[in-house]
């Protein structure tokens, strides 16, 4: 059974697609609502719901937060977007946003059920142009976290023996378990982890732990 949740700024279009899918036997519509508030305070009760159905046209940025709500407290749910045009651009933008799936605004109510089987199916009725769409995109992002990552690197400018020092951060050795680890003195120790901390600009051992996983890529 798929329990389904209702979010459209209309009222009578929530009715109508309950009338529709209270006729699929594999669907269970768990609630609907007008309202972006109520919506958000159902995800928040924790209520039982696989695919949240949630209107493009909910005001105030409504649709782009109920998605972003749910990918941070139900990341198992799956939210359809329905209403959109189509256009590459409204649909990376909800895609983007975390939404699994869309239902565009001339679509029937037997594509919207489709899309519904398919979300709970982990599939995604993405046009072949959308997807290259959002590979550019990945593509692009990839490019630009690739050249921040280099620059974090070569602007840190880690010697080995501080690189040693700080990947022994990252394990949250004490001075002294670094000192007999590196068989060196703690004085150098400390002189080593104030060297870090200061290459990174960072003000203490934990933030300076932190970079070690970009720093070793």
């Amino acid at each position: 059974m798929i329990n389904v949740f209702l979010v459209h700024e209309m009222g009578l279009i929530n009715n109508v697609m309950l009338s529709v899918l209270e006729d699929e036997d594999d669907v269970n519509v768990t609630g609907y609502t007008t309202s972006t508030e109520e919506a958000l305070g159902t995800i928040a009760d924790g209520e039982e719901i696989d695919v949240l159905l949630v209107s493009s046209r909910l005001p105030d940025n409504g649709s782009v937060r109920l998605i972003q709500e749910v990918n941070e407290q139900k990341p198992a749910c799956e939210v359809v977007v329905i209403g959109l045009t189509e256009t590459k651009q409204e649909v990376l933008h909800y895609l983007e946003a975390g939404a699994s799936n869309y239902v565009a605004k001339d679509s029937t109510l037997d594509e919207m059920i489709t899309a519904i089987h398919m979300t709970e199916r982990g599939e995604a009725a993405v046009p072949p142009d959308i997807t290259a769409a959002l590979m550019d995109r990945l593509s692009e992002y990839a490019s630009i976290f690739s050249g921040l990552e280099m620059s974090v690197v070569d602007k840190a400018g880690l010697t080995p023996r501080e690189m040693e020092v700080l990947e022994l951060l990252g394990q949250e050795l004490t001075n002294t378990d670094i000192a007999d680890a590196l068989y060196i003195e703690v004085g150098t120790v400390k002189n080593h982890v104030h060297s870090i901390l200061k290459k990174l600009n960072v003000s203490s051992r934990e933030e300076a732990a932190s970079y070690l996983a970009l720093l070793q890529r």
